[in-house]
């Protein structure tokens, strides 16, 4: 088995696997680096393009996982992309976004190498999107080696728990399995129920690292941190301040306008209206319509009936009064530049009666990064366009993640015993954490922390 991790950094980045499998070969994932521009953003598409790819599978529509893939097809014109069927009803949404941000990046702040990929590239490759239900063993292998009587390796996917449609994704051969964990959460969402991975044994693990510098301390639980938050909220309307929460529209803002939803039911705070972006409410009403599909919590519940959501127009943040407890659930997570959540920071930052919660992960090297560790009174360098800001408005961090904890990921890998372990998709910090308790808890395990570009053979 060979593998290459396409990833051009070795930090939570632009997710690409190549795995050649008994002489089938796949790639995992195309997603482009949240910190960088253009073509450097990409997968190491190049180090493949010699490669007859039989197909693609994506594990989720985030854009870490999924912005390049109409880029990955100019490299696999012959490959099928497999993915859940849940995945299947967002991913063109997701692409289609992800051309318009990039035309406005390019407009706006001069990238002008965007938009890598057009609206009529999307629409001509998605005859080759196929969803597939959760624990449907599928054969990926093209079909002229099938018809020349090699052998037929089969793929699955197992519910990741981590956003809607999210998939872990085992890989079988005659002699070998690989299974790769995507983005994976082991414990209950607000929505979601957590991974359904119980039975899965493989011979190599690709594993996610993203919260191995993170240890929860006792006491801290979802239920505690949900309680933090309406207080927090009520604190913030006291003093007739706004509230910005800064999510990703798919996944985190649903899961976030829930949490609000249940403590508007249960009255720890008030009800009123939640001011969102219009991907994210696309993305919600996904979520409603896609019930009866998804292995989730509180089933009857539709946000979209339960709650007041008011679309922000184009340019309305700017003009609109800010104050009077209002709550914005807006994207971007990370908040990067020409979005929502970034422009909205520039007007609440610098204003003490103001709040920006976190709820997930932000890149240290972000705009929401950057603020996250400002020092009340600290002057910081926010943004290219935003310049130098001041903090004065209230931050906090509440974790609510929808990442597995590292624990529950390190006994994931000895429930898997596999021969090899592969970690990625963390920073530094996170993979060495899971390499020396791997190692103390499993010495016959092999563990790679595979370089960009370089080839593995397990």
């Amino acid at each position: 088995m060979r593998i290459v991790n396409l990833n051009p950094d070795t930090d939570i980045g632009a997710s690409g696997w190549f795995v050649e499998l008994e002489g089938n070969k796949i790639l995992m994932d195309a997603g482009v680096h949240p910190k960088r521009e253009g073509w450097g953003s990409l997968p190491k598409f190049d180090l493949i393009k010699s490669e007859e790819l039989d197909a693609i599978a994506i594990s989720h529509c985030h854009h870490d996982h999924v912005g390049a893939l109409p880029v990955a097809l100019r490299y696999a014109p012959r490959a099928h992309v497999l993915m859940t069927e849940l995945s299947y009803f967002v991913v063109e949404r997701v692409l289609h976004n992800s051309v318009n941000v990039m035309i406005r990046q390019r407009d706006e702040l001069g990238i002008k190498e965007y938009p890598l990929y057009a609206h009529e590239e999307i629409d001509e490759t998605a005859h080759l999107y196929q969803g597939f239900k959760y624990n449907r063993e599928i054969d990926w292998a093209a079909f002229h080696k099938t018809r020349a009587g090699s052998s037929s390796p089969t793929l699955q996917f197992y519910d990741a728990g981590h956003a809607i449609g999210s998939a872990g994704i085992m890989l079988r051969g005659q002699k070998q399995t690989l299974f790769y964990t995507g983005d994976v959460c082991f414990h209950d969402q607000t929505i979601l129920k957590a991974a359904r991975f119980e039975d899965v044994q493989a011979d190599v693990l690709i594993m996610e690292t993203t919260r191995g510098d993170r240890e929860i301390p006792p006491g801290v639980t979802r239920e505690t941190e949900a309680e933090r938050l309406a207080q927090a909220i009520q604190r913030v309307r006291a003093r007739k301040g706004s509230i910005m929460i800064p999510v990703f529209a798919l996944g985190r803002n649903q899961e976030i306008l829930a949490q609000l939803c249940l403590l508007m039911k249960s009255g720890k705070i008030p009800s009123q209206p939640i001011y969102i972006g219009g991907l994210g409410k696309v993305f919600t009403e996904i979520y409603d319509l896609q019930a009866h599909r998804t292995h989730r919590q509180h089933t009857q519940l539709m946000l979209t009936e339960a709650m007041q959501l008011i679309v922000l127009e184009q340019g309305q943040i700017d003009k609109m009064k800010l104050g009077g407890g209002k709550i914005f659930v807006v994207t971007a997570g990370m908040m990067t530049e020409k979005t929502a959540a970034h422009e909205l920071a520039l007007r609440m930052v610098g204003q003490q009666e103001h709040a920006i919660f976190f709820v997930g992960y932000a890149d240290p090297d972000t705009p929401g990064g950057r603020l996250k560790k400002a020092q009340l009174g600290e002057t910081f360098h926010f943004s290219q366009s935003g310049g130098e800001l001041t903090r004065r408005c209230e931050t906090d961090d509440f974790d609510l993640t929808a990442h597995a904890n590292r624990n529950d990921l390190l006994d994931f890998v000895g429930r898997v015993n596999p021969r090899t372990v592969l970690l990625g998709h963390g920073d530094e910090p996170s993979r060495n954490w899971f390499e020396e308790n791997i190692r103390a808890r499993h010495p016959k395990i092999k563990i790679i922390q595979p370089q960009p570009g370089l080839s593995v053979e397990v």
